[in-house]
């Protein structure tokens, strides 16, 4: 029955657009009433469809998003796809179907399962990233990224994006500057860095000068990156797909390799994502994930004068940044990345007693490692490349290392070791032999190595005595004093690498003249088409080629075919053969569901303030795997929109809130491997299990785990729904146990909700014939509790207990026998978020034409909600002895005498004195008698 009746329902919803919401200004809008928007994470669309686990969220912004509609919320809740990335590629590779083709048909069989659930989302927004009218958007938010700069000085100090016209016009009349971005100046060893480079006045400058300047500024900019590169997959791999220097696909050599990247600078916007999240409504452990992701540091930039052999001073400058700058007094040596230019000097300049080719064969080892595997604590490895700089408040020459372990992309790429304060410092300084000092106090006792805590300063000469925050404070105001050192604010936050070798992505909106000098395509030439590209398969090759590039037809064209209007229409141009990564689509979606179908603006004003407002998105649910890299990209093109005026949120997501795993059983050999869930049989019984995998015979244990494809557990929900109906289904993911929580999943206990299910529908319609059955007049006891099912479902669906919410209905079902009509019609109001099917059954059976999801939620009344009586237990020297029952506000001192006037208590303290009495209020007796 469940099957038709869902079916049925399911048709009828879709026929009336029961849950079509108008936007600001169409037909059926009701502006009087509040919004809510509520988004589940939109999904990749594989192959494979849905398994039990994905529904969790999508249910729960379902039954939220109903129970707001029936309090009088416009709801938006929409749903799409994020239907660009890598696995449709590479499936195109192995079976030469092109991923269009097979994106767009896990597309429709994703949609018909969430179809089959009954969810409430407005279809009639519905949209794919890879749908051209869709990317069209992508390219031009890219495009306003590309057209803007940060402005440090801008909105009181926060900083903000500008269009980069007007600082164009800024360096042309005199108003700022003309010089390279500071942020965006490569440390050479050379010049005054933080105040940028002076390049002159703006009218003196020849074309390509001022290009050089103005892209320095720019938040979307080419850079050469150290990619993973693959020489026989052909293409570059991300960190996780390299394993031990080889590729995971094919265990393939994989080597580092500099290739041009787009790159945003979401470094410029590091204080802002840090200091936004606080007043955000987000789970505290995604926000500590972003913020650490973020790595705000505060210090101190020091200059050590650069010292060549021979004592050669080139009145060059070593600059570092350190946390610890009251530690300087012990730094015995510096540590560079093998990146850094001072190492490049050394292997040009052969300083006496360095082994040149030990230090280059260091530096290709090292530059051909992941930045995981470089900041594994292992064995430190490093080479001195003869060059020494002078510590500038000991005036010591100490040597400077190479070592992997520093990274170029943070801070400047070098360090001053202080090996009596960091214990990485120390397992270094003891590897090479190089000295120690100490310059903090160890405790007394300490037999430790690195001492990092506080203490007071020692071997610092001027900073003697003194604990940590003291001594910093005081080394910084002397390093600027003297014109050596500043205080800074540092970031582990690095820019966020754009580019993808792939071809199953946007393709930028940008191209190349004869120079190799990037242009934008104009806005009106957009969407830039994806190529069709019959040929997927990467090309073997030791220089990194995307598979674009075989597009060669569209690749080479003219400035005009192309749209690029500050060129000869016949000029030649190649564009851009790199793709957006998957972030791209799902870095805005959320705006787009807001007004879908304008062809004119990205999102139209009106729709765009009714439905961001000033707080965004009202409820956004999804894994907690998303908390930091997609949740900290949109809010960094949310934050330059906004910057830009083409939104009014500064946060694009008021409320996160992250659904628990829904895991499956598997198997577990004694050496902790796994076995496919087929691969094992019970050979003793459900009350005595022993689990055996069947090739060998030894025992396995059953453990909870992960669904997986390749360990077989993956249950499908399609099955789930045939056997007992997509109610049930909702019903059971809600009662699991609290929606954040981790939930195995059993499908025997999906039963205990089918019976609930069946018992709801007893309660309401006779069995033999069909019809409603009513009672003759309202039970007290019965319409006392279904007051209480009402606000306690209510109160628990706003704070998402949906397990809570479910055991309300659970009782009140075990409590009433029948229900008067008007029972009935408040009792199916509160279940309809639940089990819309059944409750629209009999919504429309108790004489309703319109739908119960547009129905009022039920109201209830606080007295009903107190209890006429309450139990009172009664102690005896602290054990519970009887009971007695009263009302709620009985006082202090009715309570005791109502306890000692009970009869068991007479007995029990009969012959004794009572020495004391303890009531409290509402909770208990307790009687003290000996």
């Amino acid at each position: 029955m469940a099957g038709e009746l869902e079916t049925r329902w399911q048709r009828w919803w879709d026929e009336q657009g029961t849950y079509r919401q108008p936007n600001p200004g169409e037909d059926g809008f009701d502006a009087s009433k509040p919004k809510y928007y509520a988004l589940d994470m939109f999904p990749y669309p594989s192959g494979a469809g849905l398994h039990v686990g994905h529904p969790e969220g999508y249910t729960a912004t379902d039954i939220i998003c109903r129970y707001k509609r029936m309090n009088g919320f416009n709801v938006l809740h929409p749903m799409g796809w994020d239907a660009f990335g890598l696995p449709a590629e590479q499936y195109a590779i192995q079976t030469g179907v092109h991923p269009e083709v097979t994106t767009k048909k896990a597309v429709d069989n994703f949609r018909r399962q969430l179809q089959r659930f009954g969810f409430c989302y407005d279809w009639s927004r519905e949209f794919g990233t890879i749908d051209p009218e869709y990317y069209k958007w992508t390219q031009w938010i890219f495009l306003k990224i590309y057209h803007s700069w940060f402005d440090p000085d801008a909105d009181e100090g926060r900083g903000k994006a500008r269009p980069i016209n007007e600082l164009i016009e800024e360096f042309a009349n005199d108003v700022r500057k003309v010089k390279l971005n500071p942020a965006a100046t490569e440390y050479t060893g050379a010049g005054d860095l933080p105040d940028g480079t002076d390049a002159g006045p703006w009218y003196s400058l020849d074309q390509e000068t001022r290009k050089a300047v103005v892209d320095s500024y720019r938040l979307a900019y080419l850079s050469q990156q150290t990619v993973n590169w693959c020489p026989k997959l052909g293409t570059a791999l991300a960190n996780e797909e390299v394993i031990d220097g080889r590729s995971e696909r094919g265990s393939y050599p994989v080597f580092r390799k500099p290739l041009r990247q787009w790159m945003f600078r979401i470094t410029a916007y590091a204080d802002r994502l840090l200091t936004g999240l606080v007043d955000l409504d987000w789970p505290s452990s995604t926000k500590i994930q972003q913020a650490e992701w973020i790595g705000r540091s505060e210090g101190a930039e020091v200059d050590f004068p650069i010292i060549m052999p021979g004592g050669l001073d080139l009145g060059e400058k070593l600059r570092i940044f350190t946390t610890r700058p009251d530690t300087i007094y012990g730094a015995t040596y510096m540590v560079v990345a093998p990146e850094h230019p001072l190492v490049e000097l050394a292997i040009e300049s052969e300083p006496e007693g360095v082994d040149i080719k030990r230090l280059t064969n260091y530096v290709d080892w090292a530059k051909n490692r992941s930045d995981v595997e470089r900041q594994e604590n292992k064995e430190k490895t490093g080479v001195a490349i003869g060059i020494n700089v002078i510590n500038p408040v000991t005036g010591e020459q100490i040597p400077v290392w190479t070592a992997d372990y520093v990274m170029m992309g943070y801070g400047t790429g070098a360090i001053m070791a202080v090996p009596g304060q960091d214990q990485r410092d120390w397992d270094f300084a003891k590897n090479f032999d190089l000295p120690i000092v100490r310059t903090v106090q160890p405790p007394e006792g300490f037999e430790g190595e690195a001492y990092t805590g506080d203490g007071p300063a020692i071997n610092s000469d001027m900073l003697n005595g003194l604990h940590i925050a003291e001594a910093k404070s005081r080394i910084i105001g002397w390093l600027s004093e003297k014109h050596i050192g500043a205080r800074r604010v540092n970031y582990k936050l690095r820019d966020w690498l754009f580019s993808r070798q792939r071809y199953w992505g946007e393709p930028f909106p940008i191209v190349f003249d004869e120079r190799g000098h990037h242009h934008a395509v104009d806005e009106t030439a957009l969407p830039v088409l994806l190529p069709p590209l019959a040929d997927y398969e990467p090309v073997e090759s030791s220089d990194p080629q995307p598979l674009l590039a075989k597009a060669t037809d569209w690749v080479q064209t003219t400035a005009g075919e192309a749209g690029v209007f500050g060129m000869h229409r016949d000029a030649p141009v190649r564009r851009e053969t790199n793709t957006m990564p998957g972030w791209a689509g799902s870095c805005w979606y959320y705006l787009r569901y807001c007004d879908n179908t304008n062809s004119e603006q990205l999102i139209g004003e009106d729709a765009e303030a009714y439905w961001m407002g000033e707080g965004g998105v009202d409820l956004y649910i999804g894994g907690n795997e998303h908390a930091v890299l997609h949740l900290l990209y949109a809010r960094f093109w949310h934050m330059v929109m906004f910057d830009l005026g083409i939104v009014h949120s500064p946060e694009p997501f008021r409320k996160l809130y992250h659904q628990g795993m829904i895991t499956s059983h598997a198997y577990q050999r004694g050496d902790k491997s796994l076995v496919a869930v087929d691969e094992v049989e019970n050979r003793g019984s459900d009350d005595d299990p022993s689990y055996v995998e069947i090739a060998t015979g030894a025992p396995v244990q059953r453990i909870v785990a992960k669904m997986s494809k390749s360990l077989k557990n993956v249950i499908n929900p399609d099955e789930v729904i045939t056997e007992y109906g997509a109610d049930t289904f909702r019903l059971y993911e809600m009662y699991m146990g609290p929606l954040e929580a981790s939930k195995p999943w059993n499908t025997r206990d999906i039963v205990g909700l089918y019976r609930l299910l069946q018992k709801i529908w007893r309660l309401c319609i006779d069995e033999e014939s069909g019809e409603l059955v009513f009672a003759d007049s309202a039970d007290e006891a019965t319409e006392k509790q279904l007051h209480r099912m009402i606000a306690k479902v209510g109160e628990d669906i706003e704070k998402l207990s949906f397990n809570t919410a479910i055991a309300a209905v659970f009782e009140f079902v075990n409590v009433a026998k029948s229900l008067t009509q008007s029972q009935m019609e408040r009792f199916v109001k509160v279940i309809a978020p639940f089990t819309p099917h059944v409750a629209e059954e009999l919504w429309h059976k108790l004489g309703h034409e319109g739908s119960v999801a547009t129905a009022d939620w039920p109201s209830y009344d606080e007295a009903m909600l107190v209890d006429d009586e309450i139990e009172i237990p009664i102690q005896v020297m602290g054990k519970l002895r009887s009971k007695i029952y009263a009302a709620p506000d009985t006082d202090a001192k009715t309570l005791e005498e109502m306890a000692l006037a009970d009869e068991k208590i007479q007995g029990l303290i009969e012959g004794k004195t009572v020495r004391k009495v303890v009531v409290v209020p509402g909770r208990l007796v307790n009687i003290v008698a000996n």
